[in-house]
């Protein structure tokens, strides 16, 4: 269970603080109103991911069978993963001039969450896969992945709309870049294991 605690952590605390849509939106609205804008933009994952978790896993579970489809997807996860490590390492910052229309916060959340391919992609390639094989080890492991990986993916974009609330430079400053940094390192290697996985089940080595 601890791997998938870990796993869920790491991938949490990267999808969070990686600047995306949800997180200029997290910006955009605690600069224009205040923090409690951005704490609720944050929460959208909540509330737009679980049929994205359940339409992903019918499918892969659907799937279970075909090793060479899992390795596929395996493969598609590793280089989602790769992309995002990449993005992180080449991290400079987040462009606090981004703006945002006058809808009510929670609602434009939910909107760029749910019209964002992130979600879509990572719980394919990446989330579901791992939730399946927690799963086959215990149900909690799987809840463990899961629950770990959004306490880090909302708490992550919290924080930032407390901080970004209270002092506008922390984005731009070095202690943000290096932590997307190593977090980026951290995605590579999670990608490695995923390379590992997908070329075990194509039957290459």
């Amino acid at each position: 269970m601890v791997s998938f605690l870990t796993a869920g952590t790491i991938l949490g605390l990267s999808a969070g603080f990686a600047p995306g849509p949800l997180l200029a939106l997290v910006i955009s609205e605690t600069l224009q109103h205040d923090i409690k804008a951005g704490i609720r933009v944050a929460l959208a994952p909540i509330l737009t991911d679980l049929p994205i978790i359940i339409f992903s896993l019918i499918i892969l579970v659907n799937l279970s069978h075909f090793d060479q489809v899992l390795g596929f997807i395996s493969i598609i996860g590793a280089c989602f993963l790769l992309y995002l490590g990449i993005g992180n390492m080449k991290t400079v910052g987040v462009d606090l001039n981004e703006q945002a229309n006058t809808q009510k916060s929670l609602q434009k959340g939910i909107f760029v969450n749910a019209l964002s391919p992130h979600p879509y992609l990572f719980w394919i390639s990446v989330g579901g896969p791992t939730t399946i094989k927690a799963m086959d080890q215990s149900l909690p492991a799987a809840l463990a992945f899961i629950g770990s990986f959004y306490i880090l993916l909302v708490g992550s974009k919290i924080v930032l709309a407390i901080l970004v609330g209270k002092s506008r430079s922390f984005l731009l400053g070095n202690k943000y870049i290096y932590t997307m940094r190593l977090l980026g390192i951290v995605l590579i290697i999670f990608a490695g294991f995923l390379f590992r996985d997908g070329f075990h089940l194509l039957g290459i080595f």
